[in-house]
């Protein structure tokens, strides 16, 4: 089964007609996450930047000469794209490199599509997650937010002034009132 043609394949089209409004849009939406990815990864804001214009120029490239249509979103198809070309850089730079010469990430096939996809699905469940998490008792948040820590429930308990049984009850009801919060998010 074959998907259609995502709506956001107007920036790669931006690219190959020199769009600057779009070009532009894709800069102001993308190259601050990627920065942030490279240097908190090992590198510099110059990386960030070289490796975002590789990533353009690929994306130019699969465009022009291979017709690359996209089947999800642009930006984390970008991102990925970045993201692989930083992580084998680094590789590079410790003198072990990744792929080929040939640099197989220009090879763009269906995984990296899902990839994108998988990446814009866990955004979108984070996003419902942040909202039904909002809409919970004071209580509530504090408990799941120390329990999310992974510590043993019965320092938990400690550190929130409870009963070891108490937390373990109201933890249970918290988290069944945020599943229904997401859960009507979901309908």
């Amino acid at each position: 089964m074959t998907k259609g043609v995502h709506e956001d394949q107007r920036y790669v089209t931006a690219l190959l007609t020199n769009d600057v409004s779009l070009i532009n849009d894709i800069y102001k939406k993308c190259a601050s996450k990627v920065k942030s990815f490279v240097v908190f990864n090992s590198g510099s804001a110059a990386d960030a930047a070289d490796i975002f214009q590789e990533a353009l120029v690929d994306i130019y490239n699969q465009a022009k000469y291979k017709n690359l249509q996209l089947s999800c979103p642009f930006e984390p198809y970008l991102l990925l794209i970045c993201k692989r070309k930083w992580l084998n850089e680094l590789k590079k730079r410790a003198a072990s490199p990744v792929t080929k010469v040939d640099d197989s990430l220009l090879h763009i096939g269906e995984d990296t599509f899902a990839e994108a996809e998988a990446l814009e699905l866990q955004k979108e469940q984070a996003k419902i997650f942040l909202a039904a998490f909002e809409k919970l008792g004071e209580r509530c948040q504090e408990i799941i937010r120390w329990s999310m820590k992974g510590d043993a429930q019965e320092k938990v308990a400690e550190a929130l002034g409870v009963t070891y049984g108490y937390l373990r009850k109201k933890k249970s009801e918290c988290m069944a009132s945020l599943v229904k919060l997401i859960d009507k998010k979901n309908d």
